[in-house]
């Protein structure tokens, strides 16, 4: 008997503490579901108190307008990163809670180095991204670049290495093309285009360029230090083209000359 009276009252107080553990269960969730915690202003601001060139905080009301799912509780952060991710213009966001309404969204931006392919930009990162054109600065001039899927990070490397070679000749690239067959073509600003011919590096399998660096480089570097001899000799007449893919040298061709008709 006394055995069976000390099980009836542990019984007796399990079910006791699992009705008061349901009661509160029931009271923090009818709390949670109150309308107090709806999300009600999701809050905009750049990484590391830089400034928001491209990113509009109307931009990310667009994206995830009707889109987010919960309460200030209950709201997935991951999911809504991931949703927030894909609003024009941002590589990466960072999401916390602020009581008791609020979401504090902290934007990374797209940094736009060149067009990439027929509609798409690429960053310096080298990832393409679609975004729109027209929050661009009138006064930014950017490259063209083209290449085959999954080569971005090498065009962008090029692009790097073709520029640093061409700094010293005050002159910038207005477009560079790496072909299906991954052999490289640039066009200066004043319209010159290079032929560089193959890279023994793009055919690897991570395309990082390393084992075509040296080959690379050492044709920019050829044509670089021949070009102030070369522009004297041509009494700087401008150069068409340019072949660089010789072993000990490259071909130019040069542009037409334009007449200028003599006045009497």
């Amino acid at each position: 008997m006394f055995a069976d009276a000390r099980l009836t009252n542990f019984v007796a107080n399990v079910l006791a503490l699992l009705a008061v553990a349901a009661i509160l269960v029931a009271v923090v969730l009818w709390c949670v579901r109150r309308p107090y915690f709806v999300i009600k202003t999701v809050q905009i601001e750049a990484v590391q108190d830089e400034n928001l060139n491209y990113v509009t905080p109307a931009t990310v009301g667009a994206t995830i307008a009707g889109r987010l799912n919960g309460d200030f509780f209950t709201i997935d952060l991951d999911s809504t990163r991931k949703l927030i991710e894909t609003a024009p213009w941002v590589r990466r966001a960072q999401i916390k809670r602020v009581w008791p309404d609020t979401l504090l969204v902290r934007i990374e931006e797209q940094q736009p180095l060149a067009y990439w392919n027929e509609n798409e930009m690429i960053n310096t990162w080298g990832e393409a991204f679609a975004a729109n054109e027209g929050v661009l600065d009138d006064e930014l001039v950017l490259p063209q670049l083209f290449g085959p899927p999954a080569s971005e990070r090498l065009v962008v490397q090029r692009y790097a290495e073709v520029a640093r070679w061409m700094a010293p000749l005050g002159t910038n690239i207005r477009e560079i093309t790496l072909s299906p067959r991954y052999a490289w073509e640039v066009v200066l600003a004043d319209g010159m285009r290079l032929n560089l011919g193959r890279d023994p590096a793009a055919d690897s399998a991570d395309l990082h360029g390393r084992a075509g660096a040296l080959p690379f480089a050492a044709k920019m570097e050829r044509f670089v230090q021949a070009w102030p001899a070369l522009m004297e000799r041509l009494d700087n007449r401008q150069i068409a083209s340019a072949d660089l893919r010789y072993t000990n040298g490259f071909a130019i061709t040069l542009a037409p000359q334009t007449s200028t008709p003599v006045k009497p």
